[in-house]
């Protein structure tokens, strides 16, 4: 029965049905959107191991400074946010 469990022409019905579900204009937008979003989380995985390795260096007997930024993020400097009070609207007589 399945000697073949994926022969060319399955991989031609799958790729006709994905054209006539998305259409064939709305695929290249998901494509480039795929593309950026593996480049985000590319960048993000390799800056969250950047940021380890200083504690694990550090661990590990070194003495470096956790203080350091690498060069391309800068530090971010915590802010409080407060709610705008509102100002009461003058009542209008219809």
């Amino acid at each position: 029965m399945l000697r073949n469990g994926l022969e060319p022409w399955h991989l031609l019905v799958v790729l006709a049905v994905v054209v006539l579900l998305f259409g064939s204009k709305k695929l290249p937008e998901m494509a480039r959107g795929l593309g950026k979003s593996m480049r985000i989380l590319k960048a993000e995985t390799k800056a969250l191991r950047e940021d380890d390795a200083p504690a694990d260096a550090q661990a590990a007997g070194t003495a470096q400074s956790t203080a350091q930024q690498p060069a391309d993020r800068p530090a971010v400097t915590p802010t409080n946010v407060t709610k705008a009070t509102e100002t009461p609207r003058p009542e209008t007589t219809a």
